[in-house]
């Protein structure tokens, strides 16, 4: 049959793969997946569009069912052409390509993120000159970290001239894992299409109503029609004698193949098992096997001159995925345990004891220690190159292999946090709790219990979180007590989740009975649990003081991403939020630099905080995006509502009130059943803050009060402080000056021990809005000169000024209140502030100048994947640690840079930097 014949009826299919292609060709990243059934035509369509990608390079690679549990198989057969290119990428992506890939031993417990992350540099690094397509069949079979890399190199493709062209089976589970590829649906042929394809595959032409009923009954599946249509007699093709009843369709394909198989000599049947279950086509080794078991050396040859399949100098390969599953199906269960025997033996000696891990464990006929250990150790390969998921399978697979409980319930355990670390919150939790039931009488070890709680917190309820954290310290009590104060840490993580100040109060007692920790980081730790719980506790000298003797053990260098999150949550807990934006920001930087993606939602938290105090709403907004995105990928769904609820806010400075509402509502539905005070706090001061710019000061201070004194997370220590400065101007303008006095008196107890000009600053505003009117501007002015040398307080200053310019106007000042009102105007119309902006520029014509909007900053003119790229070039990144950090390809950065000079007119690196890095006025 003809190529042509082959893809009869395909018009829309082959268009649709044309426009995928010239997009390729013209330097566009695409992705495409052909979904159907069997038979349908996919390969095809894969096999035309490899011969019309020219000038672009193709790679290649099919997916293969015994390869579907081996770590980067897939992945491996798709780059082993273009690994020479490895070395142009960054560092760490290099280093992990190359351990994924087999090129050198990998580095060890690496994040699975930073593989795919180098595969889509290498991609990108492939597709110099002309583009490059890569053509992936069988994707169902592919292996989880291929998978998982492959399509996370087609989230991200922008300006690098690569497609991504999926073929796989049209299953749930294919629809799942390629939901973000744009799809194709590979049907059945139309009647006249199908009788073509039958016409030219049977021994007489078929008479139309013959065609049409074959037609009919294989739904138009070209490889039903082809095999159909060689078992028909010519009578029955011209219709004088019936159709058997029912066709050989559907399953039964599968049937005709097994009955080829069956008619084979039982030396080629058993050469053929060996392929099937070998997997990887090497042609050298299936037949070592099969010698070895004492099948002949030309037994292939039946079963080629069959065309059951094809073998060639590079290996063998079925001509379809049936034929292999019909081997597979129509051998014995002792055979098949044969062959995995000698493929293991065979393995051993090729020095592949991963592959022979496996095969051994195929082999078993029961719980075998040696071989459980074997296969564990082939899974910690797995996990040590960073294929978290298929590690996760083969752990199951050594547990079930693993006669005694405690070593079973500890390997299904390790099987949880690579199906976790891998992705899989929901295989997470179940292998969790089948490693608690397999630990028995016994219980569960307190590293057991401490991964629930961590399940609990990243995805779900935050105080379930909490008990059971404080549950796995008592165990670790019992069992291992250095393992206590990490779990501490979660514990009071959760707390500070929940806003439960009881719990971190017994958290900073406990931790205060403990040993004092030889590790600096340990005794940095050590010393904000205690400073958490005296200062939630009420003793706020002792607490401030522990807290602030913490802080200052934090290197300049050196301390983790976690860590500089604690010393984070520490300068807040004294009142500094400019302090803690700082360390926020500065996790943000290790946590990139690590490549540990998997960690980064969360870090990402902190930092597009950070960047909202700091006045750069803009690139808060953008790390909120991208924070978001990561979280949804690693399914953190508690990282993914705090995103949201940023979003909210920074919507709400905005006066995007549709896009406001939408944020803050979907973060509450995560926040609010999850019990996560924090982000149901943040949510709703968002909301808050939106009727408070907007003018609307009665529904800012219901919405603003009640953080303070009902519903789901009201109460929250940071959520409250976070919010007063704004609840009493709220309060002010509503007319209740009771509420803004108390509110003030909070805001002093909480700022007793802070110590930075922005925490004064702050205090002396607020108290400003409840002075009597004589001593209101001088406390206006002093917290603008307690401002004056904050480069990151635009925002602040500007709402000081607005305030004192507003104060100056009703005083009959209008010469004094005209330049603090031009200059909040001017800073809010640069900071997108654009409710604050039009409230500066009525108070303005009141006071008898008309003020005209500023034009927003350049910077706002940049989407949020160009301000990202523009801040770290400024901070004088290359542009390939630029990709790296922000997991896209080195050309898409310069896509982007390109984009971003003219935007902010600037010609040089030096000019972007000096424009990004200038103060806000």
């Amino acid at each position: 049959m003809t190529a042509v014949d082959r893809l009869a009826g395909r018009e829309s299919e082959l268009a649709a793969i044309d426009d995928f292609l010239t997009g390729v060709r013209s330097g566009t990243g695409r992705a495409l997946a052909l979904r159907g059934e069997p038979g349908a035509g996919k390969t095809a369509l894969l096999l035309r569009a490899a011969e019309r990608a020219a000038p672009a390079r193709v790679l290649r690679a099919t997916g293969a069912e015994p390869e579907s549990q081996m770590a980067f198989a897939a992945l491996h057969q798709l780059l082993r052409p273009v690994s020479g290119l490895v070395d142009a990428l960054p560092e760490a992506q290099r280093e992990a390509v190359r351990g994924a890939l087999g090129l050198a031993a990998p580095p060890g417990g690496q994040d699975r993120f930073l593989v795919s992350a180098g595969v889509l540099s290498l991609l990108a690094e492939a597709a110099v000159p002309d583009g490059l397509v890569c053509v992936v069949d069988d994707f169902q079979w592919v292996d989880r970290a291929s998978a998982d890399a492959l399509l996370f190199a087609a989230r991200r493709l922008g300006a690098d001239g690569v497609g991504l062209l999926f073929a796989a089976r049209d299953t749930a589970e294919a629809r799942h894992a390629l939901k973000d590829v744009p799809g194709l649906t590979v049907a059945g042929l139309a009647a006249a299409d199908a009788a073509r394809v039958l016409a030219a595959r049977s021994a007489v032409p078929p008479v139309p109503d013959v065609a049409a009923l074959v037609a009919a009954a294989t739904g138009g599946n070209p490889l039903a029609l082809r095999e159909t249509a060689g078992l028909l007699t010519p009578e029955q093709l011209t219709g004088r004698a019936p159709l058997p009843d029912p066709l050989p369709v559907g399953d039964g394909i599968g049937a005709v193949y097994g009955e080829q198989i069956a008619r084979l000599p039982a030396d080629t049947r058993l050469v053929l098992l060996v392929a099937a279950l070998e997997g990887l086509g090497d042609l050298r080794l299936v037949l070592r096997a099969a010698a070895r078991l004492g099948a002949a050396a030309d037994a292939l040859e039946s079963a080629e001159a069959a065309g059951l399949l094809d073998v060639e100098p590079t290996g063998i390969r079925f001509r379809h995925p049936l034929i292999r599953s019909a081997v597979h199906t129509g051998a014995s269960a002792a055979d098949r345990r044969a062959v995995h025997r000698a493929l293991a033996a065979e393995s051993e000696e090729a020095g592949d004891t991963g592959r022979r891990a496996r095969h051994r464990a195929e082999a078993a006929l029961g719980p075998d220690e040696d071989i459980a250990a074997e296969l564990a150790g082939a899974a910690d390969l797995d996990r040590a190159r960073g294929g978290y998921a298929d590690a996760a399978r083969t752990l199951v697979r050594a547990a079930d292999l693993t006669p005694d409980r405690r070593t079973r319930s500890r390997r299904l355990k390790d099987a949880a946090v690579a199906a976790w670390l891998g992705g899989r919150p929901g295989q997470a939790r179940s292998l969790l709790a089948a490693a608690r039931e397999a630990a028995g009488d016994g219980g569960p070890s307190a590293d057991i219990t401490q991964l629930g709680g961590r399940f609990e917190l990243h995805s779900g309820d935050a105080a379930e979180a909490l008990r059971t954290f404080l549950t796995a310290a008592e165990q670790a009590a019992e069992q291992i007590a250095e393992a206590i104060l990490p779990i501490l840490a979660d514990a009071a993580e959760a707390a500070s989740y929940v806003g439960d100040t009881d719990a971190a109060v017994l958290i900073g007692r406990r931790a205060e009975a403990l040993p004092d920790p030889g590790d600096p980081a340990d005794a940095f730790l050590r010393d904000v649990l205690i400073g958490t719980g005296a200062l939630q506790g009420g003793d706020r000298r002792g607490g401030a003081g522990r807290l602030r003797r913490a802080l200052d053990a934090v290197p300049d260098d050196g301390f983790d991403a976690v860590h500089l999150l604690w010393a984070a949550a520490a300068a807040s807990l004294l009142g500094e939020g400019d302090a803690a934006a700082r360390f926020g920001a500065r996790a943000g930087r290790v946590a990139r630099v690590s490549g540990m993606v998997g960690t980064l939602p969360v870090v990402l938290e902190s930092t597009a905080t950070a960047e909202r105090v700091n006045s750069a709403f803009a690139l808060s907004a953008a790390l909120s995006e991208e924070g978001l995105a990561l979280a949804r990928e690693t399914g953190i769904a508690n990282s993914a509502a705090a995103h949201l609820a940023n979003l909210a806010v920074c919507a709400a400075v905005r006066g995007a009130e549709t896009d406001a509402r939408a944020y803050a509502h979907e973060a509450l539905a995560i926040a609010i059943p999850h019990r996560l005070g924090l982000r149901v706090g943040v949510a709703s001061y968002a909301l808050g803050l939106l009727d408070l710019g907007l003018g609307r000061f009665e529904q800012a201070h219901e919405r603003l009060t009640a953080l303070t004194t009902a519903g789901p997370g009201a109460g929250h220590p940071a959520a409250v402080w976070g919010s007063t400065a704004d609840r009493v101007e709220a309060a002010v303008g509503a007319g209740d000056l009771d509420a803004a006095r108390a509110a003030v008196g909070f805001l002093e107890r909480w700022s007793a021990n802070a110590t930075s000009p922005r925490s004064q600053a702050l205090l002396a505003r607020c108290r400003a809005l409840v002075a009597e009117d004589g001593a209101a501007p001088d406390l206006l002015r002093r917290s603008l000169d307690l401002l004056a040398t904050d480069s990151a307080a635009a925002y602040d200053r500007a709402r000081t000024a607005l305030l004192l310019g507003e104060r100056l106007r009703r005083e009959r000042r209008v010469g004094e209140a005209r330049p603090h009102l031009r200059h909040a105007a001017e800073a809010f119309g640069r900071l997108g502030a654009v409710p604050w902006e039009r409230r500066a520029l009525g108070e303005l014509r009141a006071a008898g100048e008309a003020g005209d909007r500023a034009e927003p900053a350049a910077l706002a003119t940049l989407t949020s994947q160009e301000l990202r790229i523009a801040r770290l070039v400024a901070e004088g990144l290359p542009n390939r640690d630029v990709a790296a950090r922000l997991f896209l390809s080195t050309r898409t950065v310069e896509y982007h840079l390109y984009k971003v000079y003219p935007k902010l007119g600037v010609t040089s690196r030096t000019e972007l930097a000096r424009l990004l890095t200038q103060p806000p006025t």
